[in-house]
């Protein structure tokens, strides 16, 4: 494959020290990268670099001649007053010459991501279908490479879904910077870390994102035993080195440099094995085994005139680990905070064990007071903190999350967003809790942080409820989850696949109804009917199926059923009623796949 871009020497500071330095690699024609780090790398920096949005301090950028760069940026930002094909002509305009080119280009690109009106206000899109305009705008430009920074962002599961299923698709090459580890392993057939941890300031490794974790793990361990190799052999130099002068003497000015360049390379790795670290997350339960610490029946809540959700029953008992899921709009966040007891229940009931001790950790962290310094954040009175009746100094405290003494003088409102998370989340830890609420914590964390989240999470003796798109974090921790449709529907299932599967097949069946709808409603000119091309067996079949269709759906609310029974139950209860669900949910996508195979071998002579 042919070089599109590279770097070469490239260094971006901001302040004293450099986000990065000497930075040297290539990206060829084709390639799909994962771009990562922990914050603060320069992720974002690089990528528009990468773009021609920004330049480097040093080093230089080699575009190929006539290659096209498209770039995505986290926020979505369209100019005032246009509407989505407007949005796409703006964009268009200093590539394509023709207005109907232009326009022709715009509707097709926008029919391929999903737009059907294309007249709508782009301000009033949502942040799914904003993301989505971005990507739309760029693609028209008919890229060679697309470089997306956090293009995940503000899409939903299913949003994530189709945006994967795109870009294994496409025919261009792409760097995708993102903490999402699921979304990594789906898209990326390469992973370029940033992180001084390295010797040249990135790691680059072929394979998916499993892979680069093995290598990752692999080269780490092998840089750390080179460490303890080096410092050993500095350790005898530096006995040899301090005896008496006359000895000195006799060692060869060349075994002394060699010496001296011993304790330079230790320093080296010294400082790049400490840049490694990532924060200690322990969120501290009570020990409380209070078998129903909360209790819904029938919860049912509309908002705005649209019925967010019905008939929910719950059970939580310590070491239940509850996943929120639906489409952006469905009420997952609304769900949670009924249960917390913000807002209240339009019918239903919730009953809370005595003197329940809940924690919140709040989508968009509004908890946080961001005019006070993260010493006062942490440490309201005096210097020190209590964690699990042990006294901390604040000082000491913070640099478990990471935060070194320079930052405690620094407002809230100056940190970052994976700053400000895991401030909230060292609040957090000084509260024991039956329950946690957790609303997106992991918005802005890095891959490490949100690995070190996930293990503290899972050996949480409590319960929790939690909404995030995060699904690796999902799947690792959550003993079930209820999956909210976004039209009032809810059911409990036993894995985020599983409720992906069933939303995915709902809604194909819906988009096949539409169509059927609107085939019936639009006038067709009359025509000669030709044979059907359908056997007599196969007609059979044809005509019964929908019968067997509709059976089988029966069957998939009985199962959905007797799994919001099971909840309450036991987990071999729960999981056994999944395993019904799956088998009933596969059973009517086998009949829609017939179905749709025998009805275009039908009409594919009509």
């Amino acid at each position: 494959m042919s070089v599109l871009l590279s770097v070469v020497g490239v260094t971006k500071a901001f302040g004293p020290r450099p986000l990065f330095q000497d930075l040297s690699f290539e990206l060829r024609a084709g390639e799909r990268i994962g771009l990562i780090g922990p914050n603060g790398a320069g992720k974002s920096t690089l990528l528009k670099i990468l773009a021609g949005k920004d330049l480097p301090d040093s080093g230089t950028r080699s575009l190929r001649r006539s290659a096209r760069i498209g770039f995505v940026a986290q926020d979505d930002t369209f100019p005032e007053g246009l509407n989505i094909l407007d949005v796409m002509l703006e964009g268009l305009k200093d590539s394509i010459e023709e207005e109907h080119d232009r326009e022709t280009q715009a509707k097709i690109i926008l029919g391929k991501v999903g737009f059907t009106d294309l007249e709508k206000p782009a301000h009033l899109l949502s942040g799914g279908w904003r993301k989505r305009l971005s990507i739309a705008r760029e693609l028209a430009k008919q890229p060679d490479l697309l470089l997306f920074d956090e293009p995940t962002n503000h899409l939903d599961l299913p949003g994530i879904v189709w945006l994967e299923e795109f870009l294994r698709s496409s025919q261009f090459g792409y760097v995708v910077v993102t903490h999402d580890r699921a979304f990594l392993q789906a898209v990326a057939d390469e992973i370029l870390e940033i992180n001084k941890a390295f010797p040249s300031g990135y790691f680059r490794t072929d394979g998916n994102y499993e892979t680069y974790c093995q290598r990752r793990e692999d080269f780490l361990a092998g840089q750390e035993s080179l460490r303890d190799s080096v410092a050993n052999q500095v350790r005898r130099e530096t006995e040899w080195l301090g005896r008496k002068a006359a000895a000195r003497t006799r060692k060869a000015a060349s075994r002394i440099d060699d010496a001296m360049r011993r304790r330079e390379e230790l320093a080296e790795l010294n400082d790049r094995t400490s840049v490694s670290g990532s924060a200690n997350l322990d969120f501290a339960a009570t020990g409380r085994q209070t078998r129903k610490l909360l209790t819904a029946e029938n919860l049912s809540k509309s908002m705005g005139g649209r019925k967010l959700f019905d008939g929910i029953k719950l059970q939580l008992s310590p070491g239940t680990k509850l996943g929120l899921l639906g489409p952006n709009g469905s009420g997952k966040s609304v769900l949670l905070r009924t249960l917390h007891g913000e807002h209240q229940p339009d019918t239903g009931n919730i009953v809370r064990a005595e003197y329940l001790k809940m924690v919140m950790f709040e989508q968009g962290r509004t908890a946080l007071d961001t005019s006070v310094t993260l010493k006062k954040a942490l440490c309201p009175n005096g210097d020190m903190v209590k964690f699990r009746d042990r006294q901390i100094h604040v000082a000491a405290w913070a640099k478990q999350f990471l935060f070194g003494p320079e930052k405690l003088d620094v407002l809230v409102s100056a940190l970052s967003g994976g700053e400000q998370a895991r401030l909230r989340m060292a609040q957090m830890m000084l509260q024991p809790a039956d329950l946690l609420f957790l609303d997106e914590p992991t918005n802005d964390l890095d891959i490490p942080s949100l690995e070190v989240l996930e293990e503290s999470l899972s050996e949480f003796s409590g319960a929790l409820v939690i909404v995030s798109h995060d699904r690796e974090l999902l799947d690792m921790i959550c003993t079930e989850v209820v999956g909210l449709d976004g039209e009032g529907g809810a059911a409990i299932f036993a894995t985020v696949g599983q409720w992906l599967n069933a939303f995915m097949a709902k809604k194909q069946r819906q988009e096949k109804e539409a169509a059927k709808t609107t085939d019936k409603s639009s006038p067709k000119p009359a025509s000669k009917p030709k044979p059907k091309k359908l056997s007599f067996k196969e007609q059979q079949e044809f005509d019964q199926i929908e019968a067997k269709l509709l059976e089988a759906e029966e069957l998939v609310g009985v199962f959905q059923a007797k799994v919001q029974q099971a909840a309450s139950s036991g987990h071999q209860e729960l999981a056994k009623a999944c395993q019904e669900l799956e088998a009933a949910q596969a059973n009517v996508e086998k009949l829609y796949t017939r179905w749709q195979e025998l009805e275009m071998k039908r009409d594919s002579s009509s």
